[in-house]
């Protein structure tokens, strides 16, 4: 009976809510940057595998669909590096995976949880060091690539 008790108390217990909310966040996030990073890769493959197949044909304007082909190639990596889909759905997919972890040490009450004086406390904290790292990380990558940008420019 003591079980029913405690998942009755992590369902109506803001911490665990707060941990389940980040989980299912950054689980969310991580498959739509791998889902749009994926896509567009495969489209530039395709895009660059049809230029040197198309160019030798002896169609109308096949000049301007391989053009059109580089074109859609270098927009689309410009997108895909400016986006950074790639590195957030790894950098995501990690938090996500970090936050679990700390979900089943919690559940099991193992690890540091084992001989915590107060487990929720304790989660907490861990939960918003994982949190706050995760956003350190990302607000640093975004100040370095506005740096390569301003360096680009005035290149």
């Amino acid at each position: 009976m003591p079980q029913a008790t405690e998942a009755v108390s992590e369902n109506n217990d803001p911490i665990y809510a707060r941990l389940e909310d980040q989980i299912d966040w950054y689980d969310r996030r991580s498959r739509s940057a791998q889902r749009i990073f994926r896509r567009m890769k495969l489209i530039e493959i395709f895009a660059a595998a049809m230029i040197p197949f198309l160019s030798p044909l002896k169609i109308p304007h096949v000049a301007l669909i391989t053009g059109g082909l580089g074109v859609v190639i270098t927009i689309f990596e410009g997108v895909l590096h400016l986006n950074q889909y790639q590195q957030n759905w790894t950098s995501y997919r990690s938090t996500c995976e970090m936050l679990k972890h700390e979900k089943y040490l919690y559940l099991a009450k193992a690890g540091p949880y084992a001989s915590a004086a107060d487990p929720r406390a304790m989660l907490a904290e861990r939960v918003e060091s994982t949190v706050s790292q995760e956003h350190a990380q990302w607000t640093s990558v975004q100040q370095q690539q506005v740096k390569v940008e301003e360096t680009s420019a005035t290149a």
